[in-house]
This record gives structure tokens, C-alpha cells and sequence, in this order.
């Protein structure tokens, strides 16, 4: 038994190859593509993350698979259907970021409504003290914040929220009334959190039936002022949309770890100066940056789920599920 793992500068190989016995581990610090595949040949199972896009012309370069173990959450990085096809199972980590990606969400709620980063860059920049009219906040206390999305993330934010004493209203296709009535909020569908809100939180994994979920005609329901906040997924916000909604006046401020077309971001001065065929939406990338440059949009690299708490839970359960495959019995498998 063969096992290659890819994207693994932050793993800890040792531990790896302890708990993994006798069981051959490589490992390849680079995303798994057409480039690095020869590292992979040979391997039963492979181990990847969100950066590796496991599509058909990969899957036919590794006669030799079985079983696919990505080290996240989220699967669309893996043509699913063709897995299926050939009987190579898949596996994932259902859960690892359940408080961390929820407190990063309240990092960007609080930068943006005290305005600390801007604060401490004027101060870096000008090392000027005195109080400035655009670093006036405002209180969290009493505002009304809207979750799209009550799952384990979804609700470690609401109970973070009431410890600011904040009223929630929530969305989802799946209600938890019992943890509703224990957290004193209410449901209401996804129109009325959008219009209701004074500060929006996406909790939602990515469909195609939520591509664009916050497009221009959302935005434009929604209150002046308005705080968007998305760790989730980047395709769930029309990044076009939310450019006019800020340049509007309509979102005062945007918090988001996740953009459309970020894996291209990654890797743009290599897109721009080749002649790669990829099918980029190069009008997006163009956005994004347009983004970064606005003073009342925080965007950090995908770094949510990124602690050591989360991490070591990441490699525990990959552990977990590469043994269970291993000794026939296989767990977290992608329906």
C-alpha cells in the first residue's frame, strides 16, 4: 500500500509516518497537478487538499487508485461523479474549523465596526494620534446580525453573538428550532435576514443553487450600512454586485477570507505570463483586486480554518479515515 499526501509544507510528516505503521508515505509540498503527477504513479491512496483539483484526466494518470482522502471540508476540488465510476471511494474531514472559522468572523465584524485596522495602519503610517472621524464605530450591542446558515459554524457564531448581546435572526433549508428556543433567536427566511440585518454572516457550503447568492438584487434590499461577512465560500458573493454595493453606500464594509476565482489569485503571475489554456474569469480577478484596494474591505488568504487547534484535527481525522479505508472500514466517505 502506497500513499502519496500533496500540499503538505504544514503537515507534520512525522506523526504521519508513525501512525501509519509500516504503510509506504510520501509527501510533495505542491498542489497535485499534470506538472507533479509522475510523484503519484504508483499510489492506492492520495491525500490532498483544496488546491489540488482531482479532475478525470488526473484520476486516468493513477491506474493504481483507490481511495482519495482530502484534508477539508469542502469537495468540489474532486470530480465526484468519475470517482464513482471508476470505485475509488473519497473520504473528508466533515468537521475541524466548527470555532475557528466562527472567531474569524467576529475578527472581521470587529475590525470593521471599530475600524481597528485602519486605526492601526494610520498609525503606522503617520504615527498621528489624534482622533479621526473616520475611525468612529459603532456598537455590537443591540444590532441585529443575520446567519446564512446555522451548522456547526453558523452556530458558534450565534452563541458568539449573544455574548455581545446582539439579536440573530437565521436562515436555513434545515431549522434547528430546539437550538433556536436555547439561544433565544428566531428563524426567518432568507429575504427577511437579508433585510432585516445589520450585519450578515455567510455559514452555507457551495451549490450551484447558491452560486451568486448575494448578487446586486439582494444587495439592494438590504439595509444602508450593512456588513457582510463571508468565510464560507467566494462563489456564494457576485463580486461585480459587491463592488456597486459598496461604491452604492448600500455595504459599509466587507469581511471576507474567501473570493471568487481565488485558487487563480494564487498563482496570477504565472496565469498572466504563459499561455495557459485554464478557463479564467479573468474579469474577476480584475474585481478582486479592486476589492483589496478599498479601505472598508478586509480580505485575508483562505486562512480561516488556520490554527494549530484546527489543524491537528485535520491530520487526526485523515489518519482516522486513511486506516478506516485501509482496514475496511471506511468513514467520512462523500456520499
Amino acid at each position: 500500500m502506497k500513499i502519496a499526501f500533496f500540499e503538505s509544507p504544514a503537515v507534520d510528516k512525522t506523526i504521519i509516518e508513525q501512525s501509519l505503521g509500516d504503510i509506504e508515505v510520501s509527501f510533495c509540498d505542491q498542489k497535485l497537478d499534470k506538472d507533479n503527477i509522475n510523484k503519484a504513479k504508483d499510489a492506492n491512496i492520495i491525500s490532498v487538499f483544496i488546491d489540488s483539483v482531482i479532475s478525470k484526466n488526473i484520476i486516468d494518470s493513477l491506474p493504481n487508485l483507490k481511495f482519495i482522502a482530502t484534508r477539508s471540508t469542502g469537495f468540489e476540488h474532486i470530480d465526484l461523479p468519475y470517482c464513482a465510476q471508476k470505485g475509488i471511494l473519497v473520504s473528508y474531514v466533515p468537521s475541524y474549523g466548527d470555532h475557528t472559522v466562527a472567531e474569524i468572523a467576529f475578527g472581521f465584524i470587529l475590525n470593521l465596526s471599530r475600524n481597528i485596522l485602519k486605526a492601526n495602519n494610520h498609525i503606522r503610517e503617520t504615527s498621528d494620534f489624534n482622533l479621526s472621524s473616520s475611525f468612529r464605530g459603532f456598537d455590537l450591542n443591540n444590532k441585529t446580525i443575520g446567519v446564512v446558515g446555522t451548522g456547526r459554524i453558523g452556530k458558534n457564531v450565534i452563541k458568539i453573538a449573544k455574548g455581545f448581546n446582539m439579536n440573530v435572526i437565521a436562515c436555513d433549508f434545515h431549522p434547528d428550532l430546539e437550538f433556536a428556543k436555547i439561544n433565544n433567536f428566531e428563524y426567518k427566511n432568507f429575504e427577511e435576514v437579508i433585510k432585516e440585518a445589520d450585519i450578515i454572516s455567510l455559514h452555507v457550503p457551495f451549490t450551484k443553487e447558491n452560486n451568486h447568492m448575494i448578487n446586486k438584487d439582494v444587495i439592494s434590499k438590504m439595509k444602508k450600512g450593512v456588513l457582510l461577512i463571508n468565510t464560507a465560500r467566494g462563489s456564494l458573493v457576485d463580486t461585480e454586485a459587491l463592488i456597486w454595493g459598496i461604491n452604492e453606500g448600500i455595504i459599509g464594509g466587507a469581511g471576507l477570507d474567501v473570493l471568487e476565482e481565488e485558487k487563480e489569485l494564487k498563482i496570477e503571475n504565472e496565469l498572466f505570463n504563459s499561455n495557459s489554456s485554464k478557463d479564467i474569469d479573468y474579469k474577476i480577478l480584475e474585481e478582486d483586486h479592486v476589492l483589496m484596494s478599498m479601505p472598508n474591505v478586509i480580505i485575508t488568504p483562505h486562512i480561516g480554518f488556520y490554527t494549530k487547534e484546527a489543524e491537528a484535527e485535520i491530520i487526526k481525522t485523515t489518519i482516522e479515515n486513511i486506516k478506516g479505508f485501509v482496514n475496511g472500514f471506511p468513514q467520512n466517505l462523500v456520499k
